[in-house]
């Protein structure tokens, strides 16, 4: 991984692989039990993003689940000062502003990175109302 990276794996925090690893399925392992169904990256970020604009669950539309897996991305990448929540909308929806660029990174880094932060994200909130 690149040395621009360093924010999704903090240095004064570093972890072997394994231990990464085992963390996130874990986590799998708790959201399988919870939804009867291991989810995937990309329904991991949907959840969140359903999460985040609490609302309960609804019935959404496809451009709203991409805006829901926005939201997702930019709530995960603001833990580590990438993004900033600038308001709620009329409608309810979180609307983030770009504090520094996300690190260029290739997909298997960009998604190690977006499951690091997940990670982090439970860490803070375990999730109660998914």
């Amino acid at each position: 991984m690149s040395d621009d990276l360093n924010h999704a794996a903090p240095a004064e925090h570093p972890e072997a692989e394994a231990d990464f690893e085992a963390r996130w399925e874990t986590l799998m392992v708790e959201m399988e039990a919870r939804f009867d169904k291991r989810p995937d990256l990309n329904a991991l970020l949907l959840l969140i993003g359903i999460q985040e604009l609490n609302q309960g669950i609804a019935t959404f539309t496809k451009e709203e689940k991409q805006d829901l897996m926005h939201i997702a991305t930019c709530r995960l990448f603001s833990l580590s000062g990438h993004y900033e929540q600038t308001h709620v909308d009329a409608d309810g929806w979180p609307h983030y502003k770009l504090l520094r660029p996300v690190p260029f990174a290739n997909l298997k880094e960009q998604e190690r990175m977006l499951k690091w932060h997940a990670l982090e994200y439970f860490a803070l909130d375990p999730g109660d109302d998914l």
